[in-house]
């Protein structure tokens, strides 16, 4: 569609489709390949000029059974029929599909994509190039970002959070929290403090939901425990919550920190003795 050409490939079990290919396959080998295996090249552009040149003599020697070469029909035939180029490169690009979360972003090339938040839960197809993100619902572009590079990143248009996200979402900060308290009060202080990490609290609801399946999968006590050593060494994220309970490492009380102060004794002289 891009270049306005079509392509008709060979059929299956039917070798005389490629039989054209073939014979030009053969008389590159022939007069390219074999005419240069002697030779040593020092770089690329050495390399093709001289497989220019031989192609060129290819091109101009005469048939020996119909008048012309190859170049005289190529002038005859092809090049009247040939079209320009188009004005702009064909922008190659794959397409996908994702659920929109609670955070109305999307999880893509292990980052984070917001669409208006009224598209929460909803299935949308993403097309990615190498330098965008377009994101399409129902046939429609809702969202189109600049790809981002690394991982983890949250790329977000301002535009696309509500205005007030109590009134218009049933997830709020609060709501998170008090369902944290369900599992203990570790994972409450966990989940406040990973909401407040964030540049908007909605971008931290995709762990603490992640850390509320964990519950499922290991229990509320253990998630709790977990919570409690995340806080302590702060690690503060789902992934190491999800390690911590993976390795066992909540059935471990963690190392208890050094005191502030040496505490004060007879047999302690300080630094003052010595000044």
């Amino acid at each position: 569609m891009h270049y306005g050409v079509g392509v008709v490939p060979a059929r299956p079990y039917k070798p005389r489709d490629k039989a054209k290919v073939e014979t030009g396959e053969l008389l590159a080998e022939r007069w390219i390949i074999a005419a240069l295996r002697n030779r040593k090249f020092f770089s690329i552009e050495e390399l093709n000029q001289a497989i220019r040149e031989l192609r060129d003599r290819i091109n101009q020697r005469p048939f020996r059974k119909r008048e012309g070469s190859r170049a005289t029909q190529f002038g005859a035939v092809d090049k009247p029929a040939m079209g320009s180029l188009p004005t702009e490169r064909f922008d190659l690009s794959e397409w996908s599909r994702a659920r929109v979360n609670i955070d109305y972003h999307i999880a893509f090339d292990t980052n984070f994509y917001s669409v208006p938040y009224n598209l929460v839960q909803e299935l949308v197809e993403v097309r990615s190039t190498s330098t965008t993100i377009e994101i399409f619902h129902k046939s429609q572009r809702v969202a189109s970002h600049l790809r981002a590079r690394g991982h983890g990143h949250a790329v977000t248009i301002a535009e696309h959070r509500p205005r007030s996200h109590q009134a218009h979402l049933e997830w709020t900060p609060s709501r998170m929290v008090r369902w944290a308290q369900t599992i203990g009060p570790n994972t409450a202080r966990l989940f406040e403090r990973i909401l407040a990490d964030k540049p908007h609290p909605e971008m931290g609801y995709r762990g603490c939901l992640g850390i509320i399946r964990l519950a499922e999968r290991y229990s509320a006590q253990r998630v709790e425990a977990a919570s409690e050593r995340a806080l302590v060494t702060g690690a503060c994220r789902y992934k190491s919550v999800e390690s911590i309970l993976r390795n066992s490492l909540d059935q471990v009380l963690p190392a208890s920190p050094p005191p502030s102060a040496t505490p004060p004794h007879d047999n302690i002289r300080g630094a003052e003795y010595f000044e």
